[in-house]
């Protein structure tokens, strides 16, 4: 779905049940992304520093996060990616060190106690995901069910 344009004429007008699903869906997002926030804020972190260090982990299992990666995962401007870094280094969350073969590229990997914090909002909330998840599903099949009779199944992007 990502990166595609819904039909300039859809073949089907959109019902009351249409926008309360959507309305639902939203809301079910921004309820668990608000309680991740306020997680984060507890724990002395805003939102963005957390996904940050949520990315870095992620990354950390497959490669090297560089800024320039990170700025990507995050949607950000480089410059604001080199701020949000300075912040984590001098919180010691994360290091940042020039990277060996290209010094060009500087690679950013978790502190301990960047581990710590994250291990623990981490688990925080996956547990409130487990709370969540069958609003989610339920609302995901509604979804899916209504792109397909809106948008056709041959004009969405399933391989997003």
């Amino acid at each position: 779905m990502y990166g595609r344009r819904l039909m300039s004429h859809p073949s089907t007008e959109l019902t009351q049940a249409d926008f309360e699903s959507l309305a639902r869906f939203r809301f079910t997002i921004r309820r668990y992304l608000a309680f991740a926030e306020q997680g984060a804020k507890a724990a002395g972190l805003t939102s963005q520093q957390h996904q940050a260090l949520l990315a870095i982990k992620a990354q950390s299992f497959t490669s090297e996060m560089t800024v320039g990666d990170l700025a990507n995962r995050l949607l950000l401007r480089p410059h604001s990616t080199a701020e949000l870094v300075n912040r984590l280094v001098a919180a010691d969350l994360i290091t940042r060190d020039i990277a060996v073969h290209d010094r060009r590229k500087v690679h950013v990997r978790l502190t301990a106690r960047g581990e710590a914090v994250l291990a623990t909002l981490s688990a925080r909330n996956l547990r409130e995901l487990q709370t969540v998840t069958p609003a989610f599903e339920a609302l995901l099949l509604q979804l899916s069910d209504l792109v397909e009779d809106f948008v056709g199944p041959n004009d969405c992007d399933t391989g997003a």
